[in-house]
């Protein structure tokens, strides 16, 4: 799919929503220098293209209960179409994973799993992730800590297209 341009308005827009998705398109139009509807047309074009893809609330997963982040590389049997989707299928049901990746490299999959504690990522493996037909190996790193967190992107690090 083809990369859509992005002018510096869209931009500005991008930026502000990454650090604050609940500005009013008022407040918005504000900081980026643009009136109130021409901002809420570019925010709805941006929607619509799927460069926004949605607005969430970003939550301190320790204080909810779940302090326990575990990276975990899963390698398959075998490469092909049908296992890779059931894998991905399959990790998409499940609530704990909550980032995963196909990759490149000795291993097939890099999942991010959150729970409570060490028994409820024993349940994960055992009750899960282990079950999957198809799972080779299965290697589990634990966070010690988060030094940083970040869901927006580098948006200026983007060269503008003439």
């Amino acid at each position: 799919m083809a990369r859509l341009r992005l002018d510096a308005l869209d931009r500005k827009i991008i930026a502000e929503l990454q650090i604050n998705s609940r500005l009013s398109v008022q407040d918005l139009a504000h900081r980026i220098g643009l009136s109130a509807s021409p901002c809420a047309r570019r925010i709805r074009m941006l929607e619509e293209a799927g460069v926004i893809t949605g607005y969430a609330a970003i939550i301190d997963q320790t204080k909810v209960g779940l302090p326990i982040s575990v990276f975990v590389s899963v390698k398959l049997e075998r490469q092909r179409e049908d296992e890779l989707d059931r894998f991905s299928q399959a990790v998409a049901r499940w609530p704990e994973v909550v980032d995963c990746y196909l990759m490149t490299g000795q291993r097939d999959y890099l999942l991010r799993i959150v729970v409570r504690d060490l028994p409820a990522y024993e349940r994960f493996l055992k009750d899960k992730l282990t079950r999957l037909d198809g799972v080779a190996s299965i290697e589990s790193s634990f966070a010690l800590g988060q030094v940083k967190r970040s869901s927006a992107l580098p948006i200026a690090a983007v060269p503008e297209e003439d």
